[in-house]
């Protein structure tokens, strides 16, 4: 393998890991041959240790991946949150229609609901994660947004 396509697969690995293991690789991926099973492999291998990060690691900031944060109680209840509030907006669509209704019903309250109690839960997210593992916390944030975004779309475009 030459020299490049070796340093960029070694880059796909997280940062506290190529900086103990990233010389050792690269060279045994430059001794290695480029053939497609060793390219899949490497970067089948990078993409479980963003998530699921080795054992045995120096360093606070390496044993916090994306999978540990995004599995946090507070990063889980706002999204399934959101989630809720999407369904109860689809099971009213299933059932009501698109038809504007003369007064707010239990669904529009259950969603109003489901989107203000989840706000204190993002902002102490937010608070707790962002200090701790700021990038990870920010991929978990981004997720947070689209389900956020999913559940008020359905209300916005259908000017309820």
């Amino acid at each position: 393998m030459k020299q490049r396509l070796a340093h960029r697969m070694t880059y796909l690995y997280p940062r506290c890991w190529r900086d103990r293991y990233g010389k050792e690789f690269e060279q045994l991926l430059m001794d290695e041959g480029s053939s497609m099973r060793t390219l899949l492999n490497v970067s089948w291998a990078a993409l479980k240790e963003h998530f699921v990060p080795t054992q045995g690691r120096s360093g606070a900031e390496c044993l916090i991946s994306f999978g540990v944060v995004v599995r946090k109680p507070s990063a889980v209840i706002p999204m399934a949150m959101s989630l809720a509030a999407l369904g109860v907006v689809l099971g009213h669509l299933a059932i009501a229609g698109t038809a504007p209704q003369a007064d707010e019903g239990t669904a529009a309250h259950l969603w109003q609901l489901l989107m203000a109690a989840q706000m204190p839960l993002l902002l102490f997210f937010a608070i707790k994660w962002l200090p701790r593992a700021h990038r990870q916390a920010l991929y978990v944030v981004g997720l947070q947004a689209v389900a956020l975004a999913a559940s008020i779309a359905p209300v916005f475009l259908l000017k309820w």
